[in-house]
């Protein structure tokens, strides 16, 4: 590729990183370990287990089967409680094993080498006290720290065992946890009594005797998460976490008489009560809903996303973008919006998606003409708009699906205008600049029919899975799972399929089918069963055809294993897997004494296990995120604090919805800072939505509202995370990238105040009987009745959405400063107050509304009447300055030619 601006082609490879290079600095970000041998293989080992499990429950629930060489199979029957302790439990042993207790750069390991350092100044190195200082450090170093990230300590394996034992408690003693939900935890059996070989030993310990194993594994348990969490998403949100506890215990001693602070006045909780709440319930705490909706819906979407990147589709996305922007004016930038775009449907990670589609991104950027900072804003921004992107978005959004009882399918249609409003005001950002700095675009690129050709395949999972949701209406997990098998189906016959192994793959297929059918109509069972016996009388051939066509995934790789295993040579000339799947192929070949790298079974193979692992890997810090968020709902929910607290936001907002806004968005940015925006969104909606809906927003507006601005945090300065990942690719300043990022961004602030007080631009309408409902329940998503509505649909739906769109043109001519032509500071400030006009008309009017009422004015206007003439006195104003750019950049350019031929 080369670019209209292209510089020295030695220097734009220097700009270039390595997909390890990629990998290592997310490592970094992300304080990963970096390990080799039986560490990295234990890590696989559970990481694929833990894929399995969850692969199991999407297929079978809670009950299934698993099959044992030689005996009988075994059969598994969980209860959910059950089912999230060993989510969690998978998630706490990978946790200890990837990231570090302590790297020795924390505040007690400096501490320690201080005392060491100062007790060796006062007395001498030889002293003995010196020297009992110093081996005390070094057993310190020994159990805790790993400077290097590349070993597990003896600390690590005790956290491990402990995470295990919960959960074998859970398998082992659910019927005692059930009584324990009646009678409290004081009534559980001690330790000793659980295991009566350490009665010699710690039968007289008074700890251990007073409380119940239930009890002490609670505790550890908790303490366990807030290490996770520690090590995987950093100490503030320990810190917070823990805070909602020691409030749980302690609230009581708050006074009722204080002014606003006692509103947060609780009952006195004790602990046992405090740890049942927490460790031993489904509805909240570390097991309650978000973990729920993680082993529900959150871990296997991560699984598909994996699969879906692992075949090679990320790369191939990527590719698509360039054939079809490339050549366009700022070409690589916009390239980069709809490759982030793509890639969002593949991660839910803005950290990852900035730094696997930057590293081939923003060195194509920087070679076009952008600055490094701009380069990195562009990629971090777009990146950071994957968890809003339909159709798959980040975890947050199946956690909304949870907490508002809302069907997935209707939650795409909600988010859908949003998104699709954010991508384009960076897209028209990113041509804004262009023009100003007279930046082209690719010289060559694929033509996008040449490169549709060579990867169309890649698309059929995705639409596969809206079909399943939006026309099948299935369940989450459901299309989830189907979609998954569909996915690996594909790949292997691809893998399979070639001119000399065409006529095979294809008829053994048919024979599998055929097989199958003959099976059905002859003896009413599958093949396996008729072979173990279990047939009996037959069924019609439509029935046979309605029982094997929906199974026809199976078969294909059945069909596509068995053609490869005979055309062990064969090779796909449209399928390209990623390249850490060749790598481990390679490697596993090597370690085995055979060349296996090129056998494409053995390949097709490592795919699958490949993805399993990195989709554990990637689900960690998911699952450890809402494992601990969910214990702020816990406390919430156990102290009875939710009504006061609600009461408490409602009369510090003063009853202005502006000020309530306003209040929930600065909270959401400064909360996400450094944090998922899953644990953004669970803190928030537990403690900020019911207020928000009490001002009359929809409900599934509100949640749509703070899931906005939890993304947002990502790319706020001064931690901006996502802004600091591709700073680190781009080689540009982290603070200045963060804050281009954030302008690029902005609109991704103002939409959610749009469509809270304008709900009909997600696609929201209030129901005819709402005067009759609760307040959560008094909007619906819209269907085409209400479309067919013109007289409802073109002032609620159509107006507002058009003026969401022209008003972030306004906006990118407001922050970059060029329209046709250059734009000065009273133009910007002009196309401003357009934008505010076209977007959010109802934010002005509140605010003045609110101002006048503190003067005791009281106004009553038709509100829909008047948003309707503010953004018609925005469009006016908008195209009036358009207009006048236009013209005055024509004009620019005739003189400028004219100058140029008297010269």
């Amino acid at each position: 590729m080369s670019t209209n601006n292209e510089t020295d082609g030695a220097d734009g490879a220097q700009e270039e990183i390595s997909r390890e290079e990629a990998e290592e600095l997310i490592e970094e970000i992300e304080r990963r370990r970096a390990l080799k041998g039986l560490a990295a293989l234990a890590v696989a080992v559970i990481g694929i287990s833990f894929s399995l499990f969850q692969l199991a429950l999407a297929a079978r629930s809670f009950t299934f089967t698993i099959p044992l060489p030689f005996v009988e199979n075994f059969q598994v029957s969980l209860q959910l409680l059950q089912a999230n302790a060993i989510h969690v439990a998978f998630a706490l042993v990978l946790t200890f094993l990837m990231f570090p207790a302590s790297m020795g750069d924390g505040f007690v390991s400096r501490s320690l080498g201080r005392l060491v350092d100062a007790v060796e100044d006062a007395f001498g190195a030889d002293n003995p006290l010196a020297t009992a200082f110093d081996r005390l450090r070094g057993a310190f170093r020994w159990a805790f720290l790993d400077p290097d990230r590349s070993r597990v300590t003896p600390f690590d394996v005790l956290c491990m065992v402990a995470a295990a034992l919960s959960a074998l408690y859970f398998l082992m003693e659910f019927p005692e946890i059930q009584d324990m939900r009646v009678f409290g935890l004081e009534s559980g059996r001690p330790v000793t009594e659980i295991y009566t070989f350490l009665e010699p030993v710690l039968g007289g310990v008074p700890f251990i005797s007073e409380y119940s194993y239930a009890m002490i594994l609670g505790v550890v348990g908790v303490l366990l998460v807030l290490e996770a969490t520690r090590r995987t998403l950093g100490l503030p949100l320990m810190l917070i976490v823990a805070t909602f506890i020691v409030y749980a215990r302690w609230g009581y001693l708050i006074s009722t008489g204080t002014p606003f602070l006692g509103l947060l006045a609780i009952p006195e909780l004790t602990w046992p009560d405090i740890v049942q709440n927490l460790w031993y319930n489904t509805e909240n705490g570390v097991f309650g809903i978000p973990v729920t909706v993680s082993v529900s819906f959150i871990y296997i979407f991560i699984l598909f996303g994996s699969f879906l990147e692992m075949s090679g589709a990320g790369q191939w996305f990527i590719d698509l973008a360039y054939a079809a922007t490339g050549k366009r004016k700022g070409g690589p930038a916009k390239a980069s919006i709809l490759a982030s775009g793509f890639m969002g449907t593949i991660s839910g990670s803005s950290i990852a998606n900035t730094v696997t589609t930057g590293a081939f991104t923003i060195p194509l950027m920087k070679r076009s003409g952008y600055s490094p900072e701009f380069s990195g804003a562009v990629e971090s921004s777009a990146s950071s708009g994957g968890q809003i992107l339909p159709p798959v978005m980040g975890a947050a959004a199946f956690l909304m699906v949870q907490y508002t009882a809302t069907p997935f399918r209707e939650i795409i249609i909600l988010a859908t205008v949003p998104a699709v409003v954010f991508f384009f005001g960076v897209w028209v950002m990113v041509h804004f600049k262009a023009v100003q700095e007279g930046i082209g675009g690719l010289e060559e690129t694929t033509p996008v029919v040449e490169h549709m050709k060579k990867g169309w395949f890649y698309l059929v999972p995705i639409f596969l899975l809206l079909y399943y949701l939006i026309i099948e209406r299935l369940s989450v997990s459901r299309s989830a799972w189907f979609t998954l098998v569909a996915l690996v189906a594909l790949i292997t016959f691809i893998a399979a399929y070639s001119e000399k192994t065409r006529a095979f793959l294809l008829g053994s297929l048919a024979v599998i089918v055929g097989v199958e059918l003959a099976s059905y109509v002859v003896a009413g069972v599958a093949v396996t069963g008729l072979l173990a016996g279990s047939g009996g009388s037959g069924v019609p051939l439509a029935e046979a055809a309605s029982v094997v066509l929906p199974r026809i995934g199976w078969y294909a790789m059945l069909a596509g294993a068995v053609t490869m295993l005979v055309y062990s040579d064969v090779q796909s000339k449209v399928l390209d897997l990623n390249p850490t799947v060749q790598e481990a192929a390679e490697s596993a070949g090597r370690r085995g004494g055979r060349d296996l790298g090129e056998n494409q079974l053995f390949r097709v193979g490592t795919f699958v296990v490949k993805s399993m692992e990195e989709g554990a890997r990637t689900a960690v810090p998911v699952v450890v995120a809402v494992a601990a968020a969910g214990i702020i709902p816990g406390v919430i929910s156990v102290s009875g604090l939710g009504p006061n607290l609600t009461s408490l936001l409602l009369a510090l907002s003063g009853g202005s919805i502006v000020v309530m806004l306003l209040v929930t968005a600065v909270a959401s940015i400064i909360l996400g800072m450094g944090m998922p925006t899953t644990v953004t969104y669970i803190i928030l909606i537990s403690m900020l939505a019911t207020p928000l809906v009490e001002f009359g927003i929809p409900l599934l507006a509100a949640h749509l509202f703070i899931l906005y601005f939890g993304v947002i945090a990502d790319i706020t300065p001064p931690v901006a995370v996502a802004a600091y990942a591709a700073s680190g690719v781009a080689k540009s300043d982290p603070f200045e990238t963060g804050v281009k990022a954030f302008s690029l961004s902005l609109n991704k602030a103002i939409v959610p105040f749009a469509f809270v007080l304008a709900p009909g631009i997600v696609l929201l309408r209030q129901k005819e009987n709402a005067a009759e409902l609760p307040i959560r329940d008094q909007y619906r998503v819209v269907n085409f009745t209400d479309l067919a509505e013109l007289s409802y649909s073109i002032p609620e739906i159509l107006i507002p959405i058009i003026g969401v769109f022209l008003g972030v043109v306004a906006l990118g001519a407001t922050v970059i400063g060029t329209l046709y032509g250059s734009v000065n500071r009273a133009e910007r400030t002009a196309f401003a107050f357009s934008s505010l006009l076209l977007m959010a008309p109802r934010l002005l009017s509140e605010s003045v509304f609110g101002v006048l009422g503190l003067a005791g004015v009281t106004v009553s206007v038709d509100a829909l009447l008047l948003d309707l003439a503010l953004r018609g006195v925005g469009f006016v104003l908008f195209v009036a300055l358009v207009t006048k750019n236009r013209r005055e950049s024509e004009s620019a350019g005739g003189r400028t030619e004219v100058e140029a031929a008297s010269a």
